[in-house]
């Protein structure tokens, strides 16, 4: 595990172990749509991540980067929440630079983006594409 701390004494944790109430709590805390009350699903979305991001404040998980990868050609980001409170002080922007810190630049970071957030994901280095497709989960 890596620690590492902001200017504003928020620290960020490379596969830092977190608890599934810790993540719901987040993803309540961030407006993000997930599963918050079906803590084994997200304990296995914590256990089956490749890498894990965290951004702290104390003992407060307020941010997290959830990370599929092979680390060799794409990464897919599956999750990224900052708590409301936090929000507009570049912790979601410092969770993707360290998600791509921890990938090489051989691999393509990839994301589904909820309607809402389409206008941040270009603001912090994304670009925009329309080729793709999908099935949807079934719960």
């Amino acid at each position: 595990m890596n620690t590492f701390a902001s200017k504003d004494q928020i620290i960020f944790r490379v596969n830092s172990s977190i608890t599934p109430t810790e993540l719901s709590n987040v993803f309540k805390e961030s407006g993000v749509k997930r599963p918050s009350e079906d803590l084994l699903r997200l304990k296995r979305m914590i256990e089956n991540a490749d890498i894990l991001i965290s951004a702290w404040d104390g003992e407060k998980l307020i941010g997290i980067a959830r990370a599929i990868t092979d680390f060799s050609y794409c990464c897919y980001l599956s999750d990224l929440a900052v708590n409301k409170e936090y929000q507009k002080q570049g912790i979601g922007k410092e969770l993707v630079t360290l998600v791509k810190e921890n990938i090489s630049d051989e691999v393509t970071l990839l994301l589904l983006s909820s309607p809402t957030a389409m206008n941040y994901y270009p603001r912090i280095g994304f670009e925009r594409i329309d080729n793709g497709f999908r099935i949807l989960r079934k719960i």
